[in-house]
């Protein structure tokens, strides 16, 4: 018997089998193989069509049952994850009215920044422990003002992985988790914010019926079950945004436990047991997977724009060609901490929350053409992507976030044994590794919602530890006074 995983990304859709048993992957697959089509009919606008997640959903399904040789009624239960923050309509015959506007869309910063200053900044950051901000309220605002034709058209609001959910059983619901993360939700009034509704003119109507993270949000429909090779009335039993469900996937449950991630962006991701949040809203804080009314657990989200984006722009620009990121990284490890005294500021990819939205670009300080080169340019460049997520950290100290360990999937800027031992030596942190991703949490989690495993340690007994790098005491204080050089450079 099997439990079965959808990831919603925004590069591709993945599904993942799950042994029910032991909790191992059976098989994984993805697809489209080359990246997701992402339109962008004007400059920072960035839209999918949420026709396309199901299309690739069906070939990645049928990959990892076919490579199982699973049948519809092995699979026990479903779970599904997706990119954050992503706008999703449709009208009362389920029919998607326009592209999804998806997380990296900032078309609606104008209408967020607005909201904020006229609700209040501090109403907002204490009720819904965020500014408006770009996320999926504002996203909706702008479809209001913009093409009042689509929003009379209008029966429900999804987030991504709400759709699906929808393709799946046939019903439109939606989780308080979802709500944090579109801020609709008000977390003094455990409800719906009826400031954002009013100040934005969203009828309560528009909202489908909120159902536990963890339990069955519904079974799969007669006509899911005829495309997918299911069994009719499999329930799906889990569902949650990407980053709560990444912490997840790492048993990330308890505050004080941290989830990484260092892709194109990179996020730390900590769990908290009180309503708090940063002034000036340069952190996110979202309910996390098992938040309830009745039970504080809160993610707060540190997002960094410029990882492993600028690695890959070395990698394409360095003259690295021939190079692969191993290669890159075994250079790297060629330069003493501190890279000489060079510098890298990471932030090249459009403005950075961390920074308060301010958008500087990276560059480049300290160079010597007598003494640096290549691999003082590539470990300048892990260390500036590991700066950039302490730089975060002290924010979530602030808040009360106690570091000290730190998990994450062995994939990305960790397979960097520079990278990896950076962050652990400048953060004092324990830096843990471990063999999952996004699929087999949702796979997991649809394992948690039906009852099958007691509690989230015997879901993820199985997690496969594979690496663990402690702080390098040695030679801490060549980390720290690197990263206070890289700081100063940042706060000029």
């Amino acid at each position: 018997m099997y439990l079965l995983g959808y990831d919603i990304g925004s590069s591709s859709v993945k599904a993942c089998l799950v042994k029910a048993d032991t909790g191992k992957i059976v098989a994984s697959d993805f697809f489209p193989k080359e990246e997701m089509k992402i339109t962008a009919v004007k400059s920072g606008w960035a839209e999918q069509d949420p026709v396309d997640w199901w299309k690739n959903l069906k070939l990645a399904h049928q990959s990892v049952m076919q490579k199982a040789g699973a049948k519809g009624e092995d699979i026990q239960a479903i779970g599904i994850t997706w990119q954050m923050h992503g706008l999703v309509l449709v009208d009362k015959d389920k029919n998607v009215l326009r592209p999804s506007i998806i997380w990296c869309d900032s078309r609606a910063v104008p209408y967020g920044e607005k909201a904020f200053k006229s609700i209040g900044e501090e109403k907002c950051l204490s009720h819904l422990l965020n500014s408006p901000g770009n996320f999926t309220a504002s996203k909706l605002a702008w479809v209001k003002e913009n093409e009042p034709q689509v929003f009379e058209k209008i029966d429900k609001l999804m987030l991504p992985g709400d759709y699906i959910g929808m393709k799946l059983t046939g019903d439109i619901v939606v989780t308080i988790e979802g709500m944090s993360e579109g801020i609709f939700w008000d977390f003094k009034t455990n409800a719906l914010s009826e400031d954002v509704l009013n100040y934005y003119g969203i009828p309560k109507s528009f909202f489908p019926e909120i159902k536990p993270i963890f339990g069955v949000q519904g079974n799969v429909s007669a006509e899911a079950a005829r495309e997918l090779g299911l069994k009719e009335g499999t329930p799906v039993s889990y569902r949650a945004g990407d980053q709560p469900n990444n912490a997840l996937s790492l048993n990330v449950f308890e505050p004080g436990e941290i989830a990484s991630t260092a892709g194109t962006s990179g996020v730390v991701y900590g769990v908290l047991d009180q309503l708090n949040y940063d002034k000036l809203s340069r952190v996110n804080t979202f309910a996390h997977v098992n938040y309830t009314t009745d039970m504080i657990r809160l993610g707060v989200l540190l997002c960094i724009n410029g990882t492993g984006i600028l690695n890959s722009w070395l990698k394409r620009n360095l003259a690295l060609e021939g190079l692969s990121y191993t290669d890159m990284n075994n250079l790297a490890a060629q330069s003493p901490v501190g890279a000489k005294g060079l510098s890298i500021i990471p932030f090249g990819n459009g403005a950075e929350r961390v920074l308060e939205n301010q958008d500087v670009n990276c560059s480049v300080h300290g160079i010597n053409f007598n003494i640096h080169d290549k691999r003082d340019v590539l470990r300048a460049a892990q260390e500036g992507i590991v700066f950039s997520y302490e730089y975060g950290m002290e924010i979530m100290r602030e808040m009360g976030m106690d570091i000290h360990t730190i998990k994450a999937g062995y994939a990305n800027m960790f397979l960097s044994p520079v990278f990896a031992q950076t962050l652990a030596s400048v953060s004092g942190a324990t830096i843990e590794l471990y063999n999952t991703d996004g699929a087999a949490g949702a796979a997991k989690g649809a394992g948690i919602g039906i009852g099958l495993y007691a509690s989230n340690k015997e879901a993820f007994a199985s997690l496969e530890k594979l690496s663990v790098i402690e702080p390098d005491a040695t030679h801490r204080s060549e980390y720290r006074e690197a990263y206070e050089r890289w700081k100063s450079l940042v706060a000029k």
